[in-house]
């Protein structure tokens, strides 16, 4: 059984600022992000882990850091793991992005459809994970049974365990992720059952 341990990145200087990140890549983790970083590992770290996959952006790639060293993996960075681009939102006060804006109200997805100017929605985001998700389905890197860490962003996670429970876009939820969190997610449904 394949199982994924999904980790969002530690505590950036933008998320102490409130800002929204999207694919801005000036963010670094805050000493707090780092000592979340550890904590990873100290919950991690005596799994069976084969795989360590990252988000290229500089946050999460700081946080799969320490994990790598105790672990002697090497870190497969892939930008389909970024968070949701916000395009004109980046770098912009989180609280200010309206639900017509971002698509996002109550912990749901009210619009899929939604974005930001130069942005993308919760769908195409979907997608792209789903893509990657797909692939790592159909390929794993050391077979089924390998324990697999992936470590990203709040949205990323959150339509990564949807489309693994097998939710459509429309279904989810989009619940809070704190910082330096885990989520294991489990077994996926069958592969392309519901690809978007």
């Amino acid at each position: 059984m394949q199982v994924l341990w999904l980790v969002r990145h530690g505590e950036s200087s933008w998320n102490v600022r409130g800002l929204a990140q999207g694919h801005n890549d000036e963010a670094r983790l805050t000493d707090l992000g780092w000592r979340q970083a550890w904590g990873v590992v100290g919950q991690l770290s005596g799994l069976p882990i084969r795989a360590l996959y990252s988000s290229d952006l500089h946050r999460a790639m700081e946080t799969a850091a320490p994990l790598a060293a105790v672990l002697g993996l090497a870190v497969t960075r892939d930008a389909r793991l970024r968070e949701r681009g916000l395009g004109a939102a980046e770098g912009t006060p989180t609280a200010t992005l309206s639900p017509a804006v971002s698509g996002l109200g109550a912990n749901r997805v009210l619009d899929p459809d939604a974005r930001p100017p130069g942005g993308e929605s919760v769908r195409e985001l979907y997608r792209r994970v789903a893509e990657f998700t797909d692939e790592l389905t159909v390929r794993p890197p050391f077979g089924d049974a390998a324990d697999i860490a992936i470590i990203a962003h709040g949205g990323t996670i959150r339509v990564l365990d949807a489309y693994r429970r097998g939710l459509s876009v429309e279904q989810m939820a989009w619940a809070p992720r704190p910082n330096g969190s885990i989520l294991r997610s489990p077994t996926p449904r069958p592969a392309h059952l519901n690809h978007p």
